[in-house]
């Protein structure tokens, strides 16, 4: 189901987001102050992270929820709290580490409505089950189109109702920072977010066979200074 430039990249982002980019992403998804820069980006995910969630139901108790790319599990609380069932999952074992430490008493005393369960891992293990829900916020903008195709090929049918997801939009700011990131030595460069047509990756969707049966729903854009990210909704149909 995955190809090898999908496998090249996760390697380097479970190399970046645990090794490389940990301290800095503790405080950005922290309340400690950041810079102006990180700020805007605070900012942008806060409200990205807000919209996902209203795409949800108020009340997920008796759901299964898949947080793919959980980072420091801010979705997968927020989630719990309205009575789901999280699966946590990221390929950053000290991330995943992070959240477990920042998870709430009532939760973690499995006094919360809901529960959330971390793994380490690949969001594709078919191992960890079925889902009702499915959200990967910020965790596919650094795959090319096709292998975020690929991606949702190999989730959906373990997926009952919706899958929600952000990409890169392309957008001039976008493909500019992207184009200036190639010329950093490689020993400095995060990995590259790839920048993605909503429209063209809608229509890859649409010819899939593995995706016959899903529709696109709600498309939102937030752009708060350096963050720039569009949320997409698939839905069974």
């Amino acid at each position: 189901m995955t190809t090898a430039s999908y496998q090249e990249r996760r390697g380097e982002l479970e190399t970046y987001f645990d090794r490389t980019a940990v301290e800095a992403w503790s405080k950005l998804t922290s309340d400690a102050p950041v810079s102006g820069i990180r700020a805007t980006v605070r900012a942008g995910r806060d409200e990205m992270r807000r919209t996902l969630l209203s795409w949800l139901p108020a009340d997920l108790a008796g759901r299964r929820l898949l947080d793919a790319g959980c980072g420091t599990g801010a979705l997968s609380v927020e989630a719990a709290r309205r009575g789901a069932e999280v699966v946590a999952i990221d390929l950053s074992p000290t991330l995943v580490g992070l959240a477990a430490e920042r998870l709430p008493e009532d939760l973690a005393a499995g006094a919360g409505p809901g529960r959330i369960d971390f793994r380490v891992g690949d969001m594709l293990d078919p191992g960890l089950g079925a889902f009702d829900h499915v959200v990967a916020m910020d965790s596919l903008i650094h795959y090319e189109p096709s292998d975020i195709v690929r991606v949702l090929a190999g989730i959906a049918p373990r997926t009952a109702r919706s899958i929600l997801f952000t990409i890169a939009p392309r957008t001039p700011l976008l493909t500019l920072m992207h184009a200036v990131g190639r010329v950093f030595p490689r020993s400095d460069r995060a990995p590259a977010i790839v920048p993605v047509a909503a429209k063209h990756l809608t229509a890859l969707v649409a010819a899939e066979p593995a995706l016959a049966g899903w529709r696109p729903g709600r498309l939102h854009r937030v752009a708060r200074g350096f963050y720039i990210s569009e949320a997409l909704e698939f839905v069974r149909s």
